[in-house]
This record gives C-alpha cells, structure tokens and sequence, in this order.
C-alpha cells in the first residue's frame, strides 16, 4: 500500500492548487484523477486578475489562448447595458493542463471507488492510506458523498443546471454578451467569444425554479441558440450541448471535517452572483493546503462569495439608466 501525507482526489483546478501549493512547502502528496490530461471541459472559462494573484502568475506569461475583456454587455431585461469589467476568459483544456504544467505536477490515474476511513488514516481502494484527504473531484465528488452529503443533486436551491457548447466559428461579434431576466430563465445566458476563434454559448439556471415552474432548460436552450441565430452571432451552427449541474455558495459552507476536507465544485463553491467556478476552486485549494501545513481549520472566509462588487454594479448600472 502506498502511503503519503495528503492524499488530493481531482486534479482540477482546485485539487491542482491544493497540490502546488503542498509542493511549494516540500510537503508529501498524492494527486488522483480518473482522466488524463489534458482533457477537454465545456466551460465559459471566465477568471479574474485575483485568480492570477492567488497563483504568483501574470497574465502576460499565460503560454496559451486568453482573452481579456474591458466591459461586458449585459442584457437585462429589454435595456441593455454596458457594464466595466476585468476578466479573463481561457478554455479549460489549455488552463486545466496549465495548472498542472505551472506546478510540475503529475496525476496519478486512478478512478476512486472506495474511500475507508481507520480512525487515524484513510484508505482509499486498498491502495492509498493518508493521514489527510481532500475532495477535489467536481459536483459528484466521492469524497463529498462519502463524507458529506449522500447526493450532491438533492439541494435543488443552490443547484444549477446549466447547457454548454463550445466550438470554432469565424467570430465577428468580438464582445462579450450575458443575458439576465429573459424568457423566464432562473439564471442567465452568455456569449463568450475567445482566443483562436473559438466560442462559448451556455444557458444556466436554478434546478429548483425551473421545477417549481414547470420549465425545461432544453426549451431555454432552444429559445436561446434561436436568438443567436436571428441576431446574426452564431449562424449556420450544428449544436453539441453538453449538460451538467453545480452548486453555488451556501450561507456557511462545511468543507472540514476531522482530517478531511472538499474544496472547489466537490464544496459547492461557485459564486453566488455569476456561477464563477475557477476562482473559489483555487482559493480553496490553496487554503487547503495551508491548513495541511499549519493545521489550522479551513474557513470559508477566505474565498469570495461573488465575482464582483455588487455596490459597483449597482452603481454602473444605476447610472446607465438615469443618463
């Protein structure tokens, strides 16, 4: 059996900054993932300048496609707004491979099946006994299951059900488009043109409302990828959605218990404004591994809840529509 200090169970994007960061200490880790890399993951790919701080990285020195946005076009209803931003967006087969490449990081392949815990270690298949362990394999994590919750699609309040495609496509609406409060979408809608001509369309929503309601997010998906057509953003498109589910922030997450812990989506993480992903993953997995090393609690008050000030937005968007 092999043995080891930490044992990270994804290799994600927060089970990639838990184990960098162990490795910046010299401490001794294990890194599973049930798939190789780099793999390919249908995401928006939105982050910020912070996720870029959190990891003593420049934009600038990012090795693959990133594109940055100055504003966001934000569809409310019937106004439209233009709304002051500084984000980034990536694709997620290049920034998850990144992460790893960043750290000299080397995932063991390995699909979790049984996670035992003696009291004093945990083992996991018969193969792995560590002192810590954390969770870090996405919204169906089995160290979540197995330790904090029986399935992570019961909390149908905090659920977001949420269809993507990303594809490459002769851009020539190069901004940045998100649609709020239309067609009876619990959630939001966005376009996200970027680098080497590629695009991401995705349509999320609250799993609770769209079943209190009656809805269905494929009928929201067809509405959706029908008004990109009429606008004339993505024309002449064959659609291969993928669907999937996450969690956004609870008021007062648990993401410690003993000597184990889940971080990133595994946690439910996103933030609570725009369903942000990437940067909680992070910051959680860095604070993870600071709890490893110092042995201090993992608290949440330490990953943002939003990925923006909603003060400023209020105020952007108030001044809009008085002028």
């Amino acid at each position: 059996m092999t043995e080891t200090e930490t044992l990270i169970i994804g290799a994600g994007p927060a089970g990639a900054a838990c184990a960098g960061e162990l490795k910046k200490q010299k401490r001794d880790f294990i890194l599973l993932d049930k798939q190789s890399f780099p793999r390919n993951k249908v995401c928006a790919g939105w982050i910020t300048p912070v996720v870029f701080k959190a990891l003593s990285c420049d934009p600038k020195d990012y090795p693959y496609g990133i594109r940055e946005f100055h504003e966001f076009i934000i569809h409310l209803k019937k106004r439209d707004y233009h709304l002051k931003v500084r984000q980034y967006a990536i694709r997620r087969i290049e920034f998850d491979r990144f992460l790893l490449e960043y750290a000299g990081l080397e995932p063991v392949l390995h699909e979790v099946k049984k996670i035992e815990n003696s009291g004093e270690s945990f083992i996991v298949d018969g193969t792995y006994r560590a002192r810590y362990l954390v969770g870090a394999a996405g919204s169906y994590c089995p160290v979540a299951k197995t330790f904090f919750r029986e399935d992570p699609g019961t909390d149908v309040h905090r659920t977001v059900v949420a269809l993507e495609d990303e594809f490459s496509y002769p851009i020539e609406e190069d901004h940045c488009h998100l649609w709020f409060q239309q067609e009876g979408l619990p959630g939001y809608a966005w376009y996200v043109p970027k680098a080497g001509n590629i695009v991401n369309v995705g349509i999320g929503g609250y799993a609770g409302t769209l079943k209190k309601t009656g809805e269905n997010i494929k009928n929201k998906w067809k509405w959706f990828t029908e008004k990109l057509e009429r606008q004339g953003m993505v024309k002449g498109h064959a659609w291969h959605e993928k669907g999937y589910t996450y969690r956004v922030r609870d008021k007062h997450p648990v993401l410690q218990k003993g000597n184990v812990m889940i971080i990133g989506d595994a946690a439910g993480l996103a933030t609570r404004d725009m369903g942000e992903g990437i940067g909680p993953a992070i910051e959680s997995g860095i604070a993870a591994a600071r709890s490893v090393i110092t042995g201090k609690p993992l608290l949440p008050r330490s990953i943002r809840k939003n990925s923006f000030s909603h003060l400023n937005v209020m105020q952007q968007l108030l001044w809009q529509r008085i002028r």
